[in-house]
């Protein structure tokens, strides 16, 4: 039987190193998870405890496509809260986490054949989605300098029919401050070109609060998670904002691509939103975890790294170390066992000589992994 062309996508380099890692675990070793961008938390106890209910009482069926109104109105208000920025919840599409939410935008905006800008390094699974769709991925090679995230003069001569930016990003954890959103925006505005911005990451930020996009324009799609902040990655629930005049096309294609979004994790998500001091406490941890690594991590030989804004990665340069960053990474997990990224998953041309440190687990585990990676390049 044929495949398709437009099935041949990359694998998602991440997702092998966890496999690896699972295979490890199953011989016997333990293994530290640095390699996934995954909180070690669970969903807040006011979720669980709201989908116990609602469970004795609801057959958990169907809900609308945009998602269950409370929800919608309760995620509308978080904007008020976070940025004082007052949203119609109309505008608010409940999706399948992000995932469904990159579908979903990317199936509204562009057409086969369509040049998105993403920068590079960032989020693989982009660059994949748009080559599934018959779109061309166009890799923004961004500079240390602007702490790898696009500026204005980058999009020059590109002919995008869009661009998609994430702050914090992945894997950098930079951030753009409103200045910065603002240029970028207007930039891409004035090719004639749609801006999404990746906003997954927003409340896990150290030393200021992250930019919406919604605080710039209301032209501009906005994805966002309740996998990161709200420790949800496996209820797979998320949302966009979009422009008014988006929503009836949004919800025609959810319709037919997804029905709806899972009714329980709506339940969860509209409990979520109200356990912020629970969620408080989690970044606590992420904010010791970043103050190990950063000491940790240049202790241990990875000198060429950057502080992260936000999110709970840290991206090292290791050129002086390897020209293979796969190899490398299968190295320490072989001879330590600390499952690490390669940048190949972020930046296919530069990545080689990447790694990104992910530091979302428990800081036992977070030192354990620092005191295993400092003994792996005492013994190179």
């Amino acid at each position: 039987m044929r495949n398709s062309t437009r099935s041949n996508v990359d694998p998602f380099i991440v997702m092998d190193v966890m496999e690896a890692a699972r295979q490890a675990e199953e011989a016997g070793r333990h293994i530290i998870h640095m390699e996934v961008g995954q909180p070690s938390t669970g969903a807040p106890l006011g979720a669980r405890l709201a989908v116990a209910e609602t469970v004795e009482s609801d057959s958990l069926g169907y809900t609308v496509a945009l998602g269950l109104p409370a929800l919608r109105q309760r995620i509308a208000q978080l904007y008020g809260e976070w940025y004082d920025v007052d949203l119609d919840p109309n505008r608010v599409v409940v999706t399948s986490g992000s995932s469904a939410a990159f579908l979903l935008a990317f199936t509204s905006l562009f057409d086969t054949g369509d040049r998105v800008g993403i920068g590079a390094p960032g989020y693989p699974s982009y660059r994949q989605i748009l080559s599934a769709l018959g779109m061309q991925p166009v890799d923004i090679q961004t500079a240390p300098e602007n702490r790898f995230q696009p500026v204005p003069k980058d999009l020059v001569d590109l002919n995008l029919a869009g661009l998609m930016v994430a702050s914090p990003g992945n894997p950098t954890g930079t951030m753009l401050d409103l200045p910065a959103m603002r240029a970028l925006i207007e930039a891409t505005h004035a090719q004639g070109a749609s801006f999404i911005s990746d906003e997954i990451y927003h409340g896990i930020e150290y030393e200021s609060k992250a930019v919406t996009a919604l605080q710039v324009t209301n032209s501009a799609y906005i994805i966002n998670s309740f996998s990161k902040f709200f420790s949800m990655t496996g209820w797979r629930i998320g949302w966009m904002v979009v422009p008014e005049d988006h929503v009836r096309v949004l919800e025609r294609i959810a319709q037919n691509m997804f029905i709806c979004a899972p009714h329980a994790s709506q339940v969860a998500a509209l409990a979520a939103l109200d356990s912020e001091e629970e969620l408080r406490e989690n970044l606590s941890v992420y904010k010791r975890n970043r103050e190990l690594m950063l000491k940790g991590l240049p202790e241990a030989g990875f000198t060429k790294i950057a502080p992260p804004d936000g999110a709970f990665y840290v991206y090292a340069d290791v050129s002086e170390l390897t020209s293979d960053s796969r190899a490398f990474a299968r190295e320490i997990l072989d001879q330590v066992g600390v499952a690490v990224t390669p940048g190949l998953d972020f930046d296919p041309i530069r990545g080689a000589t990447t790694l990104r440190f992910s530091y979302a687990r428990g800081t036992d585990d977070i030192q354990e992994g620092l005191d295993r990676l400092k003994s792996f390049m005492k013994a190179r």
